[in-house]
């Protein structure tokens, strides 16, 4: 089934939601990137995902990356498919002009993001990460490393990775063991293993820019002996040509579950004498810096939950349409239907559809709040911004991702039988999400953070700042006369109150019982998430109405799509409080032994 991105509800949700208008007339360097532009190039963007990047997804999961000899290659079309992103200008899409970018806000990435996610989870990988390398340079670099490798990953001629991860070392960072020592020329020589490295091999690009995290000898313990490193693959001479190896090896390459053509490599430093690497930043801030690398990987993930989502919906509609099967429980046609016409099934379709575009809608106003964080002149409205944002990353990660479990599951019960065959493609997108809730930090990881940074650490002041613009939207949609404005009204109402009495549960118990605050933290992430993306429908709705006689068919799905969210997805909010609040002491009950 051929992909369609849905260009016309991404350019809805940033003019009506995100405000793109406004952000070009308030932030000077965004002038020309109004919703024209915006048009323009989504529509361009999705030419590349449709016909290019999309027709490899269902090979890379047949045939996937392979490992010989310590090179890896790549599945068929993925080289090419490559070269056109690149000559595209897409890697650079976001990122600053002085490098070779072409400085977009963030609100526009955030969807071509998504397309590229949408066509292939396995292809886009490889950009998604060396956008977070770029990031990570752009805030700590040297001037001498940015200019070195910026403007090359922004081309697309090398490629950047995240080197977090060893076999000792998952999520506790604090026990990283690769070491670095000083030399007399400034550089060190690295010396580790590590693991599950997206394209920490491959054959797309003349470079890769390996970011790795290690310790110099005689570091502190813990996290904060933790320094940053440039460790490209071939060493870059002074006039910017590419020398000799380095010594940083891929020594295998993971068998995984999904996202097959992806190569997930293990790395090796120093086992010929020692990597050479760079030092980014200042020694023992590594994890400083990383973090920027990993929040805006974390975003990336959240896109692609909603990516592989919307892919599923599609998948999922188009054999609906098609499949003749049973008579219509209403008697309105003689014979056998397609199964698109039984009430279980279009439940199943809307709970996908308003998942999808609930999660949508909640990543692009989040987009645009990081690009008025970071771009605005007022530093106040910046620093409003700036909070907003760091609230959403674990609801767009968290959340988004959780969701998209949700609709590929559900993609695969809409086809039946068939949809546990692998020719009929529904169970491919089932297999690749479930890696979203787990790397760039699993669920537990963002819900920890929402609960820790972003909830008890200030009593709960913005989450509740959150409840409140929440609580302007209801009071606009009870104005209205509408049936299905009233609706959403009353269950947003609920919702926000539910949301407000697990926030002052968790903001009381997080340090008194901290055990307590992090048993309902995921039920609490859920929530939250659960909640916004229901926020920006019914703020979608709003709209739709108004603008009924301009766009009918669009304006009337938006409606009904906000409708079935807060009717059919929103009342989970209740359940999800009530686990919170009043479940704690079930979770840690039992003794150790009895498990």
């Amino acid at each position: 089934m051929s992909y369609r991105a849905p260009v016309k509800d991404m350019l809805f949700d940033m003019q009506h939601l995100a405000g793109l208008q406004t952000l070009t007339e308030q932030i000077p360097a965004f002038a020309d990137y109004g919703v024209d532009t915006a048009q323009a190039v989504l529509e361009e963007c999705a030419k590349l995902n449709e016909d290019v990047v999309a027709p490899t997804n269902v090979e890379g999961d047949k045939n996937p990356s392979y490992w010989k000899d310590g090179n890896v290659f790549t599945s068929k079309g993925f080289k090419e498919a490559f070269r056109q992103f690149a000559e595209g200008g897409w890697q650079g899409l976001q990122h600053p002009a002085e490098y070779g970018g072409q400085a977009l806000p963030k609100t526009i990435g955030a969807a071509c993001g998504e397309m590229v996610n949408s066509a292939n989870l396995s292809f886009a990988l490889c950009p998604l990460l060396t956008d977070g390398a770029i990031e990570a340079l752009l805030t700590a670099g040297s001037d001498e490393q940015k200019s070195t490798y910026i403007p090359h990953l922004i081309d697309g001629s090398w490629t950047g990775t995240m080197n977090l991860t060893e076999p000792q070392a998952g999520s506790d960072l604090a026990a990283v063991r690769t070491r670095a020592e000083p030399q007399a020329d400034g550089t060190y020589k690295i010396f580790g293993t590590k693991i599950f490295i997206t394209y920490g091999e491959h054959d797309m690009a003349e470079n890769i820019v390996h970011l790795v995290l290690a310790r110099v000898v005689g570091a502190p313990e813990g996290v904060k002996g933790i320094s940053l490193f440039i460790v490209p693959k071939f060493m870059v001479n002074a006039d910017g040509s590419l020398g000799a190896r380095n010594d940083a090896h891929c020594v295998s390459i993971e068998h995984k579950m999904g996202i097959k053509a992806s190569p997930t490599a293990v790395l090796q430093f120093g086992d010929h004498g020692g990597a050479v690497g760079y030092l980014v930043g200042q020694e023992n801030r590594g994890l400083e810096y990383m973090f920027v690398m990993m929040n805006a990987a974390r975003f990336g993930v959240g896109v692609q939950g909603i990516a592989v989502a919307e892919r599923s919906y599609q998948h999922a509609v188009a054999y609906a349409r098609d499949r003749v099967q049973s008579r219509p429980v209403d008697g309105s046609k003689p014979g056998a239907a397609t199964i698109i016409h039984h009430p279980d099934v279009r439940r199943m379709l809307m709970t996908m559809r308003s998942l999808t575009e609930g999660s949508r809608a909640m990543s692009i106003v989040a987009a645009a709040a990081y690009d008025a964080a970071h771009h605005h002149e007022d530093a106040e409205t910046r620093k409003q911004n700036q909070a907003f944002y760091e609230f959403m990353v674990p609801l767009v990660k968290g959340y988004s991702t959780e969701m998209s479990l949700e609709v590929t599951d559900l993609g695969v019960q809409v086809h039946g039988g068939m949809g546990f065959i692998e020719e009929t493609g529904a169970a491919q997108y089932y297999r690749d999400a479930k890696i979203l809730t787990i790397y760039e930090g699993t669920t537990a990881i963002q819900a920890n953070d929402l609960v820790g940074r972003k909830t008890t650490r200030d009593g709960g002041t913005l989450a509740k700042a959150v409840a409140a613009q929440v609580e302007k939207t209801e009071g606009e949609l009870a104005a209205r006369s509408s049936a299905a404005s009233q609706s959403v009204a009353k269950r947003l109402k609920a919702a926000r109150e539910a949301y407000l009495q697990s926030v002052d549960f968790i903001a009381a118990q997080g340090k008194a019982n901290p055990n307590a605050a992090y048993s309902g933290s995921v039920p609490y992430l859920m929530l939250a998430g659960n909640l916004v993306a229901g926020w920006q429908l019914a703020r979608s709705l709003i709209v739709a109405e108004d603008m009924l006689g301009e766009d009918a068919e669009f304006m009337a799905a938006k409606i009904a799509t906000a409708r079935f969210y807060a009717e059919h997805i929103l009342p989970r909010c209740g359940a999800l409080r009530n686990a919170i609040v009043e479940g704690a002491d079930s979770v840690t009950a039992m003794a150790l032994d009895s498990f």
